[in-house]
């Protein structure tokens, strides 16, 4: 790597996807420092990445040793100062523009000169949000899919002013983390989200216009097009509410009416039908686990 990373720093890791991309750089020999603004997602968090280790563990996939390894390689905080250590800060907070901004104006004040700062957003702009730091050139795109601690693809988007050695760093590092790091342009929804934002919502709006139940959208898709989960589940996982943010970044920059929030999904949040997280949404659940465990 053209800058050496030994420690990463993941800010909104008491979320689901935070959890999940905290396991990602652990499990690949990183010292690892979650921070969420509160102790209980990231007590939270921590349960569930335990459970999940634990998992792989009776299944074969990891020896005892190895999940003691990677736990005692992760810590928690609620103070932004403790991620001054951090060679890398992956910012996993939710899809608002201004709060990036805010929080990367936060980090400057307490990282080093050469810390690298990664935003796993999904929709908005990386060079929007680099904007908010006083060292664009250090600011990377490293979209993470859902469920992080699983897939291994990582959309990486340079801003217009990120530097080379930001973005060849930022790449060697997913590869060290055996990902699979894909270039993408700093276009609104990269590759995937691009394409499955319209799509998800076109399986919403199927399922309220009583094309199907959600149950029957999902198996047509999953036997015809070979997905090992269906839209509608995947919604369910990523969370409804999190899906209206996605429609509410996304459709504002490309005017794409099938971007656009369908009024079934907002009246399911509205009823408090948030997915897994809540235990029920296009579909039921039961705990809490991490997804995968």
């Amino acid at each position: 790597m053209k800058k050496q990373i030994n420690t990463v720093g993941v800010c909104g890791a008491g979320g689901t996807m935070g959890a999940g991309i905290a396991l990602v750089a652990a499990r690949a020999g990183f010292r690892t420092i979650s921070y969420d603004m509160k102790n209980d997602p990231l007590e939270r968090a921590a349960n569930q990445s335990a459970a999940f280790l634990g998992k792989s563990v009776e299944r074969g996939k990891l020896k005892a040793e190895e999940r003691d390894t990677i736990l005692s390689a992760m810590s928690h905080t609620t103070k932004i100062e403790d991620l001054s250590v951090c060679d890398l800060v992956i910012e996993a907070v939710f899809e608002d523009l201004t709060t990036k901004r805010d929080l990367l104006k936060r980090l400057d004040a307490v990282c080093a000169k050469d810390t690298i700062f990664a935003s796993n957003t999904s929709t908005l702009s990386i060079t929007e949000i680099a904007s908010g730091s006083s060292h664009p050139e250090r600011v990377v795109g490293m979209h993470f899919c859902l469920p992080a601690q699983l897939m291994k693809l990582i959309e990486m988007s340079p801003g217009i002013l990120t530097s080379d050695e930001t973005f060849q760093t930022a790449w060697q590092w997913t590869e060290a983390c055996k990902q699979i790091p894909v270039k993408t342009q700093d276009k609104p929804g990269f590759i995937l989200n691009a394409l499955l934002v319209p799509f998800n919502n076109d399986a919403i709006r199927a399922v309220e216009a009583g094309v199907a139940d959600a149950e029957n959208v999902d198996r047509a898709i999953k036997a015809a097009l070979g997905y090992k989960m269906g839209p509608l589940e995947l919604i369910d996982l990523v969370g409804l509410d999190t899906q209206i943010r996605l429609c509410e970044a996304f459709y504002p920059i490309t005017l794409d009416p099938r971007a656009a929030t369908p009024p079934l999904l907002r009246r399911m949040v509205a009823a408090g039908l948030l997915g897994r997280k809540s235990g029920r949404g296009f579909f039921r659940y039961e705990g809490n686990a991490m997804f995968g465990a």
